[in-house]
């Protein structure tokens, strides 16, 4: 139940006690869209450059109807949107291994896949927009700043790590049952936590915009230093989608690509950790700088992972990729609440997940027809590109900060 405000009470008493685990599920299925439809795609019809265009797919889905899911929340309320959002969801993804394995030509698949990213539930930037309204209208202005920078580091936190525990579970199941069992279980997740999430006490909140401002127009969405930062999260979706696709490769010349995912949640481990810390950085230590200095950690990491040889040597620098992944979401998504346009928030927040999935899903494709190509030793390029996208939009981000600093 939502709590009455009070200027001294934490975020998770405002809330309720059962916010975070709902919220906090509740995200899970939208990190096992992507890589879930890829394994099974590739497991029943024998091509990873297919799995990767379903992917992409999925992701232009999400690309194209993920901000008006969001602006509808921010005119209608997020429990009317999420409710039958979440349960067509559903029923989609627990339609998918069936056409899949049937003799449906890909053009189906196809299609399917992209409805599935269209009715992609947006809860991770629904739940940021419930908790900086709680925190701004029910606790006093005085808390604002320390609060907000926990609660984002919090929230991107959660996102990193269920961008990680999705595809371990995706890699769990596929290996340890079969792959179709991935996607019927992110179908009863959508089904039962989304619903959930949707009739929380917090979805009754007044999100939209505050009562004495009026609504922003669209076009602020485009500001050059909101769209900096767009750009610098779809690049964190780029490095998701091109590690997992090339990381699949090079455990599939090893004689295990349905492990991939197992491995790939190594890089949770220093991230989700340091993610959270980032709440506890001086603040001497802007957000623009922490935004590139573990950018270039990223890159730094990315760049040994293409010339990565064994097994080993990949976990070593995933953990070490990890390091640089979770601040840099930190940093992005608290600049992106930032400059966020009045009575858009559920739109601006809906943006930055929707490009985090598109980037996941395009570099998906286009590293899964590279590996076949190509080979395995081209697709690993690709984490290293993507976080130089990364790094060179954290520069811009700092100019165009400097530049209107001076104006």
């Amino acid at each position: 139940m939502l709590q009455a405000r009070s200027s001294d009470a934490s975020l998770i008493a405002l809330a309720g006690r059962s916010y975070f685990p709902i919220a906090f599920i509740a995200r899970l299925p939208f990190a096992m869209m992507v890589v879930g439809v890829l394994t099974l795609v590739v497991a029943s019809r024998d091509s990873v450059a297919l799995g990767g265009i379903n992917s992409a797919f999925v992701g232009i889905g999400s690309a194209v109807f993920g901000p008006m899911v969001g602006a509808a929340a921010d005119r209608l309320g997020q429990r009317k949107v999420l409710v039958p959002v979440g349960l067509a969801n559903a029923a989609l993804l627990g339609v998918f291994p069936l056409v899949v394995q049937s003799v449906a030509p890909d053009l189906a698949v196809l299609a399917l896949s992209f409805l599935i990213g269209a009715s992609a539930p947006q809860v991770a930037p629904m739940s940021r927009t419930r908790l900086v309204a709680i925190v701004r209208q029910r606790m006093t202005k005085d808390r604002h700043e320390r609060v907000l920078s926990g609660t984002m580091a919090y929230e991107s936190a959660a996102d990193e790590t269920v961008f990680i525990i999705g595809p371990f579970l995706v890699g769990l199941l596929a290996s340890a049952i079969a792959p179709w069992v991935a996607v019927a279980g992110a179908s009863a997740l959508t089904f039962v936590f989304v619903t959930a999430f949707a009739l929380h006490p917090t979805g009754r909140l007044s999100l939209g915009h505050r009562d004495d401002a009026p609504q922003a127009p669209a076009r602020q969405l485009l500001r050059p230093r909101l769209v900096v930062v767009v750009v610098g999260i779809l690049g964190i979706g780029f490095f998701f989608g091109s590690t997992l696709t090339s990381l699949t490769a090079f455990m599939g010349t090893h004689g295990e690509s349905s492990q991939a995912g197992l491995l790939y949640g190594v890089m949770g481990i220093g991230s989700a950790g340091l993610a959270l810390g980032s709440a506890f950085f001086p603040r001497s230590f802007g957000v623009g700088w922490r935004w590139l200095v573990f950018g270039v950690v990223l890159l730094g990491g990315a760049i040994a992972f293409a010339s990565a040889d064994s097994v080993l040597a990949v976990g070593i620098v995933l953990a070490v990729m990890g390091i640089g992944i979770g601040p840099t979401l930190v940093a992005q998504y608290s600049l992106g609440s930032d400059r966020s346009p009045v009575g858009r928030s559920a739109t601006t927040m809906t943006i930055l997940g929707s490009a985090v999935i598109v980037g996941q899903s395009l570099t998906s494709a286009v590293v899964g027809e590279v590996a076949e190509s190509a080979g395995t030793g081209a697709a690993m390029l690709f984490p290293a590109l993507s976080a130089g996208i990364v790094v060179l939009a954290a520069v811009v981000n700092l100019l165009l900060t400097r530049r209107d600093a001076t104006v």
